[in-house]
C-alpha cells in the first residue's frame, strides 16, 4: 500500500501551521530575567533603567569595603569546595581569604588588616559546616530555567543534594543574621529552587542562607504553592519591566516610566551620582561605614 505523504506546512508533523498561516498565533516569548534584575526593578525603578536599558550605561561608584569583604568570602568559599575533604582544613580555609584579598573600600591598611583577619577566622570555622563537610552538588552553577512565564536564569552560590532532593544555599557575609523567615521571603532564592529543579531533574524546595560571620543557617521548605506565589509576583514585575522599557522606545517620558523610589538603599546604588533624587534622599556613606563593627 502506497503510503500518503503529509502536505508541506513547515511543520515536521504536517500539521497545518496556524503561526505560518496567522502571524498572530503562536506561544507567547518568555520573559528572560535573572532574580537580581527583578529586585533592581522593585527596588527601583531608575536604577534599573540606568543599569539594563540606558546604553552607554552610566559610570557607577566606587567600592564599599562591606562587598569587598563579600565577593573575597564567596570566592574562597568556592576554593574550599574545590579541595578534597581531607585538605579542608581550618589553616587551608584561612589561607584562601589570602589567595582572594583586595583592599578596596576600606579606611586604611590596619582596618583591612583587621577585617582581613576576621575573614579568615569566619573561613576556618567554616570547615565544620555545611560548606566543609558536604560534598556540594554544585557551586557557582549558573542555571536556566521556564517558570510559568518566565525564563529564569542566575547564579547560584552552592547546590546541595540531601536525600535525593537539591537544595540551594545562598552565603551572606553581612552585618544581620539572615531568619528562616528571609529565607521564605526571598523571591530570588525561589526562583532558583525553581530553576535548579528543572535543571538537575530532582525536587528543590529547600532554601538555605547561611550566614558565614555567625554559622547561622536560615532554612525554609517551599510547597508548591508558596513557589507558584513567588513565580506570579516576578511575572508582574517582569511585565512592568518590559511595558515600561517598551514605552521608552516609542517615545515615553523616562522619568514617568521610570520613577526613582528613595530610602536607605540611595546611600550605596551604583548610580547615585547620577541621580538626583537618591543623592537628596539620604547622604552618601564612607566606603567602609557599612562595615560590621
Amino acid at each position: 500500500m502506497a503510503r500518503t505523504t503529509a502536505p508541506a506546512t513547515g511543520t515536521p508533523d504536517g500539521q497545518l501551521g496556524l503561526d505560518l498561516l496567522d502571524p498572530g498565533f503562536g506561544a507567547t516569548a518568555l520573559h528572560r530575567v535573572t532574580p537580581a534584575r527583578l529586585d533592581t526593578w522593585d527596588a527601583c525603578p531608575r536604577r534599573y533603567r540606568m543599569l539594563h536599558v540606558d546604553r552607554p550605561a552610566p559610570p557607577r561608584g566606587g567600592g564599599f569595603a562591606h562587598t569587598t569583604i563579600g565577593a573575597v568570602v564567596h570566592l574562597a568559599l568556592r576554593s574550599l569546595a574545590a579541595l578534597p575533604a581531607e585538605r579542608r582544613t581550618p589553616e587551608q580555609a584561612a589561607s584562601l581569604v589570602d589567595r582572594h584579598w583586595t583592599g578596596e573600600g576600606f579606611a586604611d591598611d590596619a582596618q583591612a588588616a583587621r577585617y582581613r583577619e576576621r575573614a579568615r577566622d569566619w573561613l576556618a570555622a567554616a570547615v565544620d559546616g555545611p560548606a566543609g563537610r558536604d560534598e556540594p552538588l554544585a557551586v557557582e552553577r549558573w542555571v536556566r530555567a521556564p517558570a510559568g512565564p518566565l525564563l529564569v536564569e542566575g547564579r547560584v552560590d552552592r547546590i546541595d543534594a540531601r536525600d535525593g532532593e537539591a537544595v540551594v544555599v545562598d552565603f551572606k557575609t553581612g552585618r544581620r543574621v539572615p531568619t528562616a523567615a528571609d529565607a521564605a521571603d526571598s523571591r530570588q532564592l525561589a526562583l532558583y529552587a525553581v530553576a535548579t529543579a528543572s535543571v538537575f531533574r530532582r525536587p528543590c524546595r529547600t532554601v538555605e542562607l547561611h550566614h558565614v560571620p555567625t554559622g547561622t543557617v536560615a532554612a525554609h521548605t517551599h510547597d508548591q504553592a508558596s513557589l507558584d506565589r513567588h513565580v506570579a509576583a516576578a511575572a508582574e514585575s517582569a511585565d512592568a519591566a518590559a511595558g515600561a522599557t517598551t514605552a521608552l522606545a516609542d517615545g515615553g517620558d523616562a522619568d514617568t516610566l521610570f520613577p526613582a523610589r528613595t530610602g536607605a538603599h540611595c546611600g550605596t546604588c551604583a548610580v547615585r551620582r547620577n541621580c538626583a533624587p537618591g543623592r537628596a534622599a539620604v547622604p552618601e556613606p564612607r566606603p567602609w561605614d557599612l562595615l560590621a563593627p
